[in-house]
């Protein structure tokens, strides 16, 4: 016992000088907190109980040796907790020190449990024989209750505490992005010890010995947000407060107040060395071994496109449904009919609507002609959003009609793209699938949107009635189609990606580095995950047209270094009748 108390006294005292600080802000506080606990401890086990062979002081230096490891880790991060960054080396050190003096106090609370401390020497064990408690009043019981709960209480929060940073962590499941595998408030653990925990606010901890594979599900650390020394600060104390209030009161929100959705939970469906790309809710990948972009064939069994075919045990318990059946069903026919579109025939009919517009125009106002770089400024980027042609379609053919030019530019939206494309080709030589595929629905786009403003222009010149005009059948199947193509837009960042990382200037593939992995969400549909940004921009639809249309955009595909992962779940303890290994 003396050996290891005094081990455990000398391991604190450098273990205090390693964390003076010289900074004016919260780190001066942890040199003069660690040496008045290293003396505090020093005098009551080394002098009161050791050197003075008092007994009564057992229980003192009991209770501070169960402390010990726990005030020192505070010492520890309060030092961290300043504006300066320390050294790696500085901490490595330091956390020696305190894994020295952490081991030597589990051995003194081996040596001071009381069937063994009392007979370390003669004194003490006659001490215990006459030892009695001393009467103690109602309020006295009551106070010391009170502190007994309270001692109970903060030892137990900070074994948690250090079980979660070092061990594993209980989850609770925030969204439905892993449905139908979580649903909300399902509870999981977490395991961190494989997954190489760091020490708080350092760098330093244990190595990393898991070695993640596809199908894997983590938690991780959410890169949409910055992670730099102060936001590890904010949400590592934001943690320790949301554990102290039970879950109560949560501190961790962005610069809006909102609450950050950090940690993440997802599945793995990229490794290093792959390239990936989605296409209609298929994701492709390929390495430099296999350079061909081939289907992945076990993400197929766990993207949950659509929920309505979902066991009804689980569907009942789904809150949100992004899509029906007939929306499903839809957004299935738009993508037969991309696929199947053909060049030639859609060329020949774009011609037409051109051709068939421009004398309608000339009618109208006998417009000049003009060249293609004045025309292609008659409508801006934002004009040409594709909700925004489609709602205002009466506007943009009144304009059409009338602006000086509206022909010309009519016409270099509707056929301009031809030249790009030979008329016999089936597919757009050196593009990807991804590229061709959001080509082609531009094309159906602009398609569609023609012949809605060519009917418009014929219906204007027609003597119909109003009344007839708004309930005219080939207009209203137009826009069915439209409709159609609207809604294909609103979940295109969801269905499908670009082919990631993108190549590099030459045309040469580039591949997901060593250490970095791709998570997406199960649930596709209602999954904001690393195929994502959280700030959507309007783009075009496709960069091989400069007359495309265009639409607001998250799609910014990322990988997550292996060391913001922060475990696998791997036991789902939460709801009862859902309690079971999770299998990948």
């Amino acid at each position: 016992m003396i050996f290891f108390n005094w081990c455990s006294l000398a391991c604190a005292a450098v273990f205090s000088f390693l964390n003076i600080s010289f900074h004016f802000d919260v780190s001066i506080l942890a040199f003069p907190l660690s040496l008045c606990f290293t003396a505090l401890m020093a005098y009551y086990s080394q002098v009161r109980l050791i050197k003075q062979e008092n007994p009564g002081f057992i229980p003192v230096v009991r209770k501070i040796i169960q402390y010990e490891p726990y005030a020192y880790i505070a010492v520890f991060i309060l030092r961290r907790a300043g504006n300066t960054e320390t050294p790696f080396l500085l901490d490595f050190v330091t956390v020696i020190f305190w894994l020295g003096l952490t081991v030597s106090s589990f051995f003194l609370q081996y040596y001071f449990s009381d069937k063994r401390v009392y007979s370390l020497t003669p004194k003490w064990s006659e001490f215990r024989k006459s030892y009695r408690k001393p009467e103690l009043n109602f309020v006295q019981k009551i106070f010391k209750e009170a502190l007994e709960w309270i001692d109970a209480l903060l030892q137990a929060v900070f074994m948690v505490t250090l079980l979660q940073i070092f061990f594993f962590q209980l989850y609770q499941i925030p969204s439905e992005s892993m449905v139908p595998e979580f649903l909300i408030k399902d509870r999981v653990v977490v395991g961190k010890t494989a997954s190489g925990p760091r020490f708080p606010l350092s760098d330093v901890g244990f190595p990393c010995i898991r070695n993640y594979k596809r199908g894997n599900i983590v938690v991780f650390r959410n890169p949409h947000y910055i992670i730099d020394r102060k936001s590890e600060i904010k949400t590592f104390f934001s943690q320790l407060v949301y554990m102290l209030s039970f879950t109560t009161i949560n501190l961790n929100v962005d610069e809006n107040g909102n609450i950050k959705a950090d940690p993440l939970v997802k599945r793995i469906a990229g490794v290093p060395g792959e390239q990936l790309v989605m296409q209609d809710g298929i994701l492709y990948a390929r390495t430099k071994d296999s350079p061909d972009f081939k289907p992945v064939d076990y993400d197929s069994q766990k993207a949950a496109w659509n929920l309505n075919l979902m066991d009804r045990s689980i569907k009942e318990k789904i809150e949100y449904l992004p899509l029906d059946q007939a929306a499903y069903d839809s957004m299935i026919e738009c993508e037969r009919l991309r696929r199947e579109l053909d060049f030639a025939e859609t060329a020949q009919a774009c011609k037409a609507v051109a051709s068939a517009f421009s004398s309608y125009a000339q009618s109208a106002s006998g417009s000049k002609s003009m060249d293609s770089k004045s025309a292609e400024k008659l409508f801006t980027e934002s004009e040409l959003f594709e909700y925004r042609l489609f709602s205002q379609n009466i506007a943009v053919t009144q304009k059409l009609l009338t602006a000086d030019g509206g022909a010309a530019w009519f016409s270099n939206f509707m056929t301009n793209w031809i030249s790009s494309v030979p008329q016999s080709a089936d597919s757009l030589e050196g593009s990807d699938m991804y590229s061709e595929a959001n080509f082609r629905l531009n094309l159906m786009i602009k398609l569609t949107f023609g012949q809605i403003v060519l009917r418009n222009a014929e219906l204007i010149f027609s003597d119909m009635t109003a009344e007839e005009k708004n309930n005219d059948s080939k207009r209203l199947e137009y826009f069915k189609t439209a409709e159609m193509l609207h809604s294909y837009i609103m979940l295109l960042d969801r269905r499908n990606m670009p082919v990631f990382p993108a190549n590099k200037a030459d045309g040469s593939a580039s591949y997901i580095p060593a250490n970095c992995y791709f998570m997406m969400g199960d649930n596709r549909f209602n999954s904001l995950d690393m195929r994502h940004s959280y700030d959507e921009k309007l783009v075009p639809l496709t960069k091989m047209d400069r007359y495309s249309v265009t639409y607001y955009s998250n799609i910014a595909p990322q990988v997550v270094n292996k060391k913001y992962i922060l475990g696998t779940t791997s036991f789902r303890f939460w709801p009862l009748s859902r309690v079971g290994m999770l299998r990948p």
